[in-house]
């Protein structure tokens, strides 16, 4: 499989190949073996093998699909990312043609937290990237940010709300 993927903002080419339980993935050109297990319904265990062998890591990613958009809250270890598959073509067709992103934006917390600090109110025209809500996890604040342009209609957690993974926080239209 292919895909073009916007990792943290930088687009990246990545081709996956499964054989034997394993994946062989190569990203821009290097290739690196995979061994994945899905922990529970957002979490997967990696284990990914460095200079053909020598050095194996292990990471803990948990990834949150964001509904009506294209991309999805990952975090590898306590390190958020933003991840947007084929994200180049598809948001780059959209721009061109002058379509606004259709459907509700659902912010969705990426791991079970404490919510620091909404910086949003009902009502606000919200831009994409700008910050929303900041949650606390593993002592480390995250910052979610709208992936487009939109209306906050609904806030549905408080400043110092403990929240679960995949939890609501805002929607936008």
């Amino acid at each position: 499989m292919r895909f073009e993927v916007e990792i943290g903002g930088r687009v990246r080419q990545v081709n996956l190949q499964r054989a034997n339980g394993r994946f062989t993935a190569t990203v821009d050109g290097r290739e690196r073996r995979v061994d994945a297990v899905r922990v529970d319904a957002h979490i997967w265990s990696l284990l990914v093998e460095h200079e053909s062998g020598r050095s194996i890591f292990s990471y803990e990613v948990s990834i949150i699909p964001e509904p009506a958009a294209d991309r999805f809250a990952a975090h590898v270890g306590p390190v958020p990312v933003t991840v947007c598959l084929d994200g180049r073509r598809r948001w780059g067709r959209k721009a061109q043609s002058g379509q606004p992103t259709v459907g509700p934006q659902r912010v969705v917390a990426p791991m079970s937290g404490k919510v620091v600090r909404i910086l949003v109110q009902i009502g606000e025209a919200v831009h994409a990237r700008q910050p929303i809500v900041v949650i606390e996890a593993m002592k480390m604040e995250n910052e979610l940010r709208a992936t487009h342009d939109g209306t906050v209609a609904e806030i549905r957690v408080r400043d110092g709300q403990s929240v679960d993974a995949g939890a609501l926080l805002v929607v936008m239209v």
